[in-house]
């Protein structure tokens, strides 16, 4: 019975790793084909659940996602046909293949390699169509292009998640409501999305890098799809200085990566970690790449600002050696640009390596003192440090403690506990 059960364990862990990589490209794929973009998604959730009983049952078929493709195509038809549309809707989408009789492994009419980048950012740009609202955009698109749950798409908004999965739900309405097709934007028409498309793509990576609930403190997976998709939009925009910038940030953050995590997973802080780990090719293609968002003559915007501060960082020989007066100065320009708190609370932090904790401290207490962050674990996680530095350690295990209770990722509110406990 133990073996039975192991046996059905591992073929769910193994549908939910191919779902975790091979979404988005099974949702893109799908919308191709049916020109649909919410039944595309609808029926993709359908074939995954059918692989979570058909897998463990019948074993995992040796090309899962032309299975996935498969049955998701086939499901798409069922739709058409309940819709009444046989005659149309059914004859675009099976043609004259016979689709009912087409084996599982057979994903020639779905699975197109020279079609998948573009199938990939077709979806990005259609889910960032002008007709939904900037919220809904990014939404819409971490939920299907990345695979995010619903849960850490909250979560990265600050927002209940029952006003998240409204969103998302609006989203498909209003896409298809307005006949939005399933296609790259005109050339003329993409400078509109773009602004969309680069924040979608910065908030996946973010994620990645520090994963906002779970076990996992770097989600390196989801990370590198989003440098992939930024390259691939970089080529499609090549004159655009913030898609070589949020390149930039991204190759200079994930340079850092094999140096933040400790044998057993657990988070590795910045002072702490062996700069020698750090990957030296990222840090090149990163450099590159902010040096060309510099030369369009345009200025740097604000991913490009951010690459700038991740370079102070990543050519530092250590963290007294960084450059962090020159990092006030690159935050005091991106707050101006692109005001949020979060920018601003990482302003304190960079002042009070330039100029001591109690320079910074105001600046965290009058955060603090607002509803811009209220429920986040950074404000109490950054006044913790200062207050450690100060001296005053009651309050700094007060500050900590508080960042533990609300920080919804495991690996990182163990290190906040750790901190807190080190104060008794």
């Amino acid at each position: 019975m133990r073996d039975a059960q192991e046996a059905t364990d591992a073929a769910r862990r193994s549908v939910e790793a191919v779902w975790r990589i091979e979404s988005s490209r099974i949702v893109a794929a799908l919308a191709r084909y049916t020109n649909d973009f919410a039944l595309a998604e609808d029926v993709a959730q359908e074939a995954l659940a059918e692989a979570l009983v058909a897998w463990p049952r019948d074993g995992q078929p040796r090309d899962p996602l032309a299975w996935l493709l498969s049955v998701g195509r086939r499901r798409a038809i069922d739709t058409y046909r309940r819709r009444n549309s046989q005659d149309g809707a059914y004859a675009v989408i099976a043609g004259d293949t016979g689709a009912d009789d087409l084996p599982d492994s057979d994903p020639d009419l779905l699975w197109d390699p020279d079609r998948i980048e573009d199938d990939q950012l077709a979806l990005i740009f259609t889910a960032c169509h002008p007709v939904l609202s900037k919220e809904a955009r990014v939404a819409l698109t971490l939920r299907v292009v990345s695979g995010l749950t619903s849960d850490q798409i909250a979560r990265a908004f600050l927002i209940p998640l029952p006003t998240l999965q409204a969103r998302i739900t609006r989203a498909k309405k209003t896409l298809a409501a307005s006949r939005v097709d399933f296609a790259l934007p005109p050339v003329e028409d993409r400078g509109e999305r773009l602004g969309s498309v680069l924040n979608v793509l910065y908030l996946i990576f973010t994620e990645g890098s520090t994963g906002s609930t779970g076990a996992e403190w770097i989600r390196a997976d989801l990370a590198r799809e989003a440098i992939r998709l930024a390259r691939m939009l970089m080529q499609l925009v090549p004159g655009e200085p913030e898609a070589h910038g949020l390149l930039a940030l991204m190759e200079l953050t994930a340079a850092r990566f094999p140096a933040r995590t400790g044998a057993n997973g657990e988070p590795v802080l910045l002072a702490d970690q062996d700069r020698g780990r750090w990957d030296r090719s990222a840090i090149r293609r990163g450099r590159a790449a902010l040096a060309s968002a510099t030369s369009t003559g345009r200025g740097l915007g604000p991913y490009g600002l951010q690459a700038a501060i991740a370079e102070c960082h990543a050519t530092a020989s250590s963290v007294d050696e960084t450059d962090w007066e020159r990092i006030c100065v690159l935050y005091e320009a991106l707050g101006r640009i692109a005001p949020s708190p979060i920018v601003e609370l990482n302003r304190a932090v960079a002042v009070s390596m330039a100029y001591g904790a109690e320079r910074a401290l105001p600046m965290v207490d009058e955060l603090a003192a607002t509803d811009a962050l209220s429920g986040s674990y950074l404000v109490p996680s950054v006044r913790g440090e200062l207050l450690a530095r100060l001296g005053r350690n009651d309050e700094a295990q007060h500050e900590f403690r508080l960042a533990a209770n609300r920080c919804g990722n495991e690996k990182e509110r163990g290190v906040l506990e750790q901190k807190a406990a080190a104060l008794d």
